[in-house]
């Protein structure tokens, strides 16, 4: 054991961990959620801490000796090693300061053993008076945030590019197949299963712009703000240096924002980042309950896809196969909306000079962000990519539809039209056999005009044919 103390009192530490004695005091007072950090948002630390230290020696504040150790450690850790000494609970007061210490105390322990020297000497190099020099874990803990929202955001958008060329490779194949277009639930006109398709890609497309647009303003941090926005504590050389830096680590632009005071104060860009990821939830979770639908059955329901069996659907009906996949679809989407209320109301709750609210936000960002990803990727590769569509299935419901009436107005009138609909209703004769029987039209005129491309793009070719 090694004897680690703070302005409240000394406390033992074993000897192997990394952590200190505020880290520990932490690990007392915050059991709240059992997560800990993810390794995305540690590596985020170990960016901002590098890129500190760096900065730090550029200004000729830090001595290199101990800024190279520190370096060192930070990289380590941005490498992927020592997160099983990022100990403390996600969700904590103190506008988390306890991460910011955690990172401190682990990098600066590290650090001396790099140079030679025993865990908790802090005499050479301290967790505050070093490894925090010129931060404020209100500078820290926002732009860590950041980081890591941007690291995760270029997973999330990956699978939606993904997301969205599958959806158009499935419009491709199914752009052929006619099929019952529905609103209200009841049958509408008809549609090809293509356009469906098409449209989800449409939607998807959209996301990505959504999270491509509302990811630029992570870019813009507050590191050298320093407590309250003012950079005490922080040399004007040191705030360009460090967002410098901070770029060359993560190989994006990432700037100084225009008024650090402002970005100390207000979180108002994590949720409009969060409201992205919320109505990209719910764009899925209509595409996903869509899917659903038409893969309801298989004898007794809509019938006009076959999703992929995954696992048996029922403990006790054998041969049953749910659409498990999309069920998870909805499930996420209503986790990721349960976030964006969470983060909606710890942004509202920010007082004067800083929002301490900060580790819930990120919690739940980054949980959207994680699970959104994932089931986006499953989705696509475990549901989409191998559905297919059942072409007789559909073109039997066409064929049984009172919707394709609608179709005939141009040519018979709105008035001849209901009297069929009425007809086709009461008697279960299709819409083609009683108009035939009743020689409104022909059949080789009926063929064109319920054909899927003039039924779905309306084509003056046709019209002419029937003039």
């Amino acid at each position: 054991m090694r004897l680690e103390h703070d302005f409240l009192g000394e406390i033992e530490i074993k000897d192997e961990v990394y952590y200190g004695v505020q880290t520990t005091r932490a690990l007392e007072n915050f059991v709240i959620t059992g997560h800990r950090l993810n390794d995305d948002f540690i590596i985020s630390f170990g960016i901002v801490k590098a890129a500190a230290a760096k900065a730090n020696m550029k200004t000729g504040r830090m001595p290199s000796r101990i800024g190279n150790a520190i370096v060192q450690a930070a990289e380590e850790i941005i490498a992927g090693k020592l997160h099983d000494q990022f100990v403390v609970d996600c969700i904590q007061g103190g506008a988390g300061t306890s991460m910011n210490m955690n990172a401190n105390e682990v990098i600066a322990n590290r650090a001396l053993e790099i140079l030679g020297e025993k865990k908790g000497d802090y005499a050479l190099i301290s967790p505050n008076n070093h490894v925090n020099m010129a931060q404020s874990t209100n500078d820290v803990m926002p732009t860590a945030m950041r980081i890591c929202t941007i690291t995760k955001a270029k997973k999330l958008i990956a699978a939606l590019e993904e997301m969205e060329a599958t959806f158009t490779a499935k419009g491709d194949s199914f752009n052929h197949i006619l099929k019952m277009g529905r609103t209200h639930l009841q049958d509408a006109v008809p549609i090809t299963l293509g356009q469906e398709f098409y449209a989800y890609a449409q939607a998807t497309k959209r996301a990505v712009k959504r999270v491509k647009e509302n990811v630029r303003n992570m870019h813009f941090v507050n590191m050298g703000a320093t407590a309250v926005g003012t950079g005490l504590n922080a040399e004007p050389e040191y705030i360009k240096y460090v967002v410098e830096e901070l770029s060359k680590l993560t190989g994006e632009e990432i700037q100084s924002a225009i008024d650090l005071v402002d970005a100390t104060q207000n979180t108002d860009q994590i949720a409009e980042f969060s409201s992205a990821l919320k109505v990209t939830a719910l764009a899925f979770c209509k595409i996903a309950n869509d899917i659903r639908l038409m893969a309801s059955g298989p004898r007794c329901g809509l019938g006009e896809l076959s999703l992929p069996a995954k696992q048996p659907g029922s403990s006790i009906m054998p041969g049953k196969v749910n659409p498990v996949i999309p069920e998870t679809v909805n499930q996420v989407a209503y986790q990721v909306m349960g976030n964006d209320l969470a983060i909606s109301q710890a942004v509202e709750n920010g007082q004067f000079e800083l929002n301490v609210m900060e580790p819930v936000m990120a919690y739940n960002l980054f949980n959207s962000l994680t699970i959104l990803t994932n089931v986006i990727n499953t989705f696509n590769y475990k549901c989409v990519k191998d559905l297919e569509a059942n072409e007789e299935r559909c073109r039997e419901m066409i064929d049984k539809s009172v919707g394709i009436v609608t179709a005939l107005l141009p040519h018979i009138g709105y008035e001849q039209s209901s009297i069929i609909a009425k007809e086709a209703l009461k008697t279960g004769a299709s819409v083609r056999e009683l108009v035939i029987s009743k020689k409104l039209l022909t059949a080789d005129q009926l063929e064109i005009i319920l054909s899927p491309g003039e039924m779905t793009q309306p084509g003056i070719a046709g019209k002419q044919f029937l003039k």
